[in-house]
């Protein structure tokens, strides 16, 4: 890639597009006392990486970034498109400098579309802020990441996040009609139409999404929305064998009985969230693992049946005292400690989280494969993640590794536990993306012939090389 500098010329050019208060360098910043501020443009939760950009650029609209990326393709000069910084794969970081173009300007909800249950938003919207607003009306989004009340939906967008409804609702494509994008040309688009139905030439709405931004800067979306299902109740099962819980997810969904949301937690997981929210938590010292199990829809009586059946197949499980959380104040409290394990992961480590995913009925031979390979290597993980979706958060936690071995010698145990998912039908990441950290690990998963037909999407849409260059490839 041949990037060029930034020139003083182009960033009076810039701040001509944005006004002065919403560019931003590490010399104004400093002068500004908000250096550290600054540098939070540099980094976003992946680990403790980070890379300074050149320039922060806050543009407005469509039109704005249009005529910010159009400079920096005829310049050569890398764009990092950045939303809440959330993401834990390293997307959003500037590994080249350049501009980092934050969304965060973009974040109206434009139309909630009653009629037609539809809704088009600014990327940066929160996700949180959303499901609210249209749950006022009756409607429902249901992607729900775990950091819903901080990530842009442009960034769900870029790495088609999922979340805990996923495992009965499906994730964010499932949810995207049409989408507007400012191409790394500077050209705008739409991707498709409002319609339920197009079969009209390639799809390059699913193409966006997902993409990483890496093929162009999303500036609208029309959603999708579903009726909002009025009742919902929510169990938490203890298990005394970890294995266990993993192997009773395959066996309710054989029940006939598809939970709107599946979670599990190993013991760390939980215990760490619990104290991290200064929640009381008293497990028996013979607990190893818990499922978070929801169930959802519009009739009380029917999620008590639902729940009756889940209880016979848990039986033949060594299970502790199921605790039913039918109260809106219980129900957020074992939510808030399930969304908050990341939190408390990151509180207590530096920590590498795998993004891994299998077949749900594979999970517990991913769960046993990644202790064995951790005990091997001598490094501690913590597990817990989507077990409805079969999609594992393995936490290396960092500890007291060293140097050399948090650096460079984790990968290869990182490259058996893919090798192992890969294997049993998986993939390297469910919902995190590939962004930075992935990349060496991609050709596990694919060969050079798919990976050969995307980087020639990627040149199609960018023949610079400029939309966030450095990752997935």
């Amino acid at each position: 890639m041949n990037f060029q500098p930034l020139t003083p010329e182009l960033l009076v050019a810039f701040e001509a597009i944005v006004g002065p208060a919403h560019l931003f360098t590490a010399q104004r910043a400093e002068a500004a006392a908000t250096a550290d501020a600054y540098a939070d443009y540099g980094r976003d939760h992946t680990e403790d990486l980070h890379f300074a950009p050149d320039v922060v650029l806050r543009p407005a609209n469509a039109e704005e970034i249009s005529q910010i990326v159009r400079l920096c393709h005829q310049h050569h000069i890398p764009v990092t498109p950045r939303g809440a910084g959330t993401g834990l794969s390293g997307g959003a970081l500037p590994i080249h400098h350049g501009v980092v173009l934050s969304t965060e300007r973009l974040n109206k909800i434009i139309e909630i579309d009653e009629r037609n249950l539809q809704a088009t938003v600014e990327p940066g919207v929160i996700n949180q802020v959303f499901q609210e607003a249209v749950q006022a009306k009756g409607l429902f989004y249901p992607p729900d990441p775990a950091s819903k009340g901080s990530c842009f939906l442009g960034g769900n967008l870029s790495q088609s996040s999922g979340g805990p409804k996923a495992v009965k609702y499906g994730v964010t494509k499932d949810y995207v009609l049409n989408l507007q994008v400012v191409l790394p040309t500077g050209d705008i688009i739409w991707t498709g139409a409002n319609v339920l139905k197009n079969a009209t030439g390639y799809n390059l709405t699913q193409l966006m999404v997902g993409s990483e931004g890496t093929l162009g800067i999303i500036t609208r979306v029309v959603f999708r929305l579903i009726p909002h299902p009025k009742q919902d109740i929510v169990l938490l099962v203890p298990f005394r064998d970890q294995t266990q819980a993993a192997a009773a997810v395959s066996e309710i969904f054989r029940a006939g009985i598809v939970p709107s949301g599946m979670e599990f937690m190993e013991r760390e997981a939980i215990e760490w969230s619990a104290r991290y929210l200064n929640i009381p938590l008293n497990l028996p010292p013979d607990i190893t693992a818990h499922l978070l199990i929801e169930l959802d829809g519009n009739e009380l009586e029917q999620l008590y049946k639902d729940a009756e059946l889940v209880y016979g197949v848990l039986e033949k499980y060594d299970i502790g005292e199921i605790l039913l959380a039918d109260t809106a104040a219980q129900k957020e409290e074992l939510w808030k400690i399930r969304r908050n394990v990341g939190n408390a992961v990151r509180y207590n480590s530096v920590y590498k989280e795998e993004d891994t995913v299998v077949p749900r009925a594979e999970l517990p031979t991913l769960l046993k494969g990644v202790k064995e390979i951790g005990q091997r290597y001598g490094f501690t993980s913590v597990c817990y993640g989507h077990a409805g979706d079969g999609n594992l958060h393995v936490n290396i936690i960092r500890g007291d590794l060293d140097d050399t071995m948090w650096h460079e010698g984790l990968a290869a145990p990182i490259r058996e536990i893919f090798q192992l998912c890969v294997k049993l039908g998986g993939t390297i990441s469910g919902e995190h993306g590939i962004g930075l950290v992935q990349k060496p690990y991609i050709g596990i998963a694919l060969g050079e012939v798919q990976l050969n037909m995307m980087r020639g999407i990627k040149s199609v849409f960018d023949p610079h090389g400029i939309m966030n260059p450095g990752k997935i490839f």
